[in-house]
């Protein structure tokens, strides 16, 4: 082996690229699957490794799945603080993240890891636990602080911004995930209904919190 081939072999488990592609085929397999009848056979098979590479990068199939669940949560995280901005007028702000943690919740894929997780929470209860709650705290947590931040700036009359945090989520987007999750709607809502949801919360939170109400 040359100095380059050295230079650029990556120490076993600890290639980036594998790990993804395993995760990858775990995602497909879990979600195709759930997590009870998927088997780290199955997931090989859809990643394309061998059982022996597999284990390298991941203990079991819990090891696997706490790592995947921990990607998305990783990725709703960062998508939701992107989707509030600070230098647009508050209604049109919260028009924006409304509509765009709605229609990322709402997405069947997230639906589908929702139900998952709610089937094992018992026996693995820290990803599911961490995932669950992170949904609905860490939008309420990110706009808590954009309502605080205006509220001081004098452009909003809010006293206790924890509590309307709740109130726009519940508004804007908690009965749209409600119904993807319990099975009450058969297919992702249309951008134009989450819209008009999140139009609806923003007029009704505007009129109770806006300065010159």
């Amino acid at each position: 082996m040359n100095k380059a081939e050295k230079h650029t072999r990556k120490a076993a488990g600890e290639d980036p690229i594998k790990r993804m592609q395993i995760m990858d085929g775990a995602r497909q397999v879990f979600m195709r699957m759930g997590y009870d009848a998927a088997s780290m056979n199955d997931i090989t098979r859809e990643a394309g490794v061998s059982k022996g590479t597999i284990y390298v990068y991941f203990q079991n199939k819990e090891d696997l799945f706490s790592a995947l669940v921990e990607l998305e949560r990783e990725k709703m995280l960062a998508a939701t603080r992107l989707s509030l901005q600070y230098d647009t007028p508050i209604a049109e702000t919260l028009q924006q993240y409304g509509v765009a943690v709605a229609k990322l919740l709402t997405k069947n894929g997230y639906v589908r890891l929702m139900r998952i997780l709610l089937g094992v929470i018992d026996r693995i209860p820290e990803p599911s636990g961490n995932f669950l709650s992170c949904m609905p705290m860490t939008s309420r947590l990110v706009l808590k602080e954009y309502l605080q931040t205006q509220t001081s700036a004098g452009l909003l009359d809010i006293d206790d911004c924890e509590l309307a945090s709740q109130q726009f989520v519940d508004l804007a987007y908690g009965g749209l995930i409600k119904k993807q999750l319990f099975c009450q709607a058969s297919c992702e809502p249309q951008i134009d209904e989450i819209q008009r949801v999140v139009h609806s919360a923003v007029r009704l939170f505007m009129a109770g919190y806006g300065k010159d109400n």
